[in-house]
């Protein structure tokens, strides 16, 4: 469920593999791709879930992802496991692992860390919780998916989604002190290309200050995007809730705002 930039390449990345492939996606456009390659288009949600069997879903948020799980849902689930690999937030996690195990079926938390690219060339890096076996039913289909990296962070859930807001946090923060940093050396004279190469060669050897850095001093568009807006709101309800200061965050927030682009 869900084929949006990352979701339809792991799903291509799935038949590429072998497997079976129901796919749903709001606008049924977006999966005739897959359904040419042998995948069956479902109508409805529903349509992905069967008794015993897995349902990956890579929605917007956790509004969206507790919408689709109806108890109707969870009554085709019975004995089957539910991979949600969207953002949303912890509390959300709970409630979903909670209710999974109620009507008898296993929920895996496992958010992404990866852009469509490295989707497509099977370098995401994924951390996963649920129970023992629910995990390792799903491991194969991880890698499959695109996973070179994976994760085990045990049973907690909410813990694999607090991982993923930090992850982006930090990303958004790197891309913008490098947008910044960039923009005020090569004012100054600095080649920005050779400024990077030096700095990820020797202090920043990272793939977001290589590949974001090297985007930037080549003039490269970087397309708009809602999702670090959405992401950082996450990082900041987190924040609010267990009493932590957030400046940095605010900060972030507010030049991401319509005014500041």
């Amino acid at each position: 469920m869900g084929l949006g930039e990352l979701g339809s390449p792991m799903a291509a990345n799935l038949l590429d593999s072998g497997y079976d492939l129901t796919v749903y996606n709001r606008t049924p456009s977006k999966a005739e791709p897959l359904v040419k390659r042998g995948a069956q288009l479902a109508s409805d949600p529903l349509e992905v879930a069967a008794k015993g069997g897995v349902v990956v879903s890579l929605l917007w948020d956790s509004d969206t992802t507790e919408s689709v799980v109806t108890p109707e849902f969870l009554a085709r689930m019975e004995g089957g496991v539910h991979v949600c690999m969207c953002t949303g937030s912890p509390e959300a996690a709970k409630r979903l692992a909670r209710l999974h195990e109620e009507h008898g079926s296993a929920y895996v938390e496992a958010p992404i860390f990866g852009r469509p690219e490295a989707a497509k060339a099977r370098q995401l890096a994924i951390s996963y919780v649920g129970s023992q076996v629910a995990k390792d039913r799903v491991k194969p289909l991880l890698t499959a998916m695109g996973a070179h990296a994976l994760f085990d962070m045990g049973e907690q859930p909410g813990i694999p989604t607090v991982l993923k807001q930090l992850g982006n946090f930090l990303i958004f923060s790197a891309a913008s002190s490098l947008k910044e940093g960039l923009g005020i050396a090569e004012s100054a004279g600095l080649d920005p290309t050779a400024a990077i190469n030096m700095l990820t060669a020797t202090l920043f050897p990272a793939p977001i200050y290589r590949d974001y850095g090297k985007a930037v001093a080549e003039k490269k568009h970087v397309d708009a995007s809602p999702i670090p807006a959405k992401d950082l709101g996450l990082f900041r309800q987190l924040a609010v809730e267990h009493g932590q200061p957030n400046p940095i965050t605010l900060m972030l927030l507010q030049l991401m705002s319509p005014s500041n682009q």
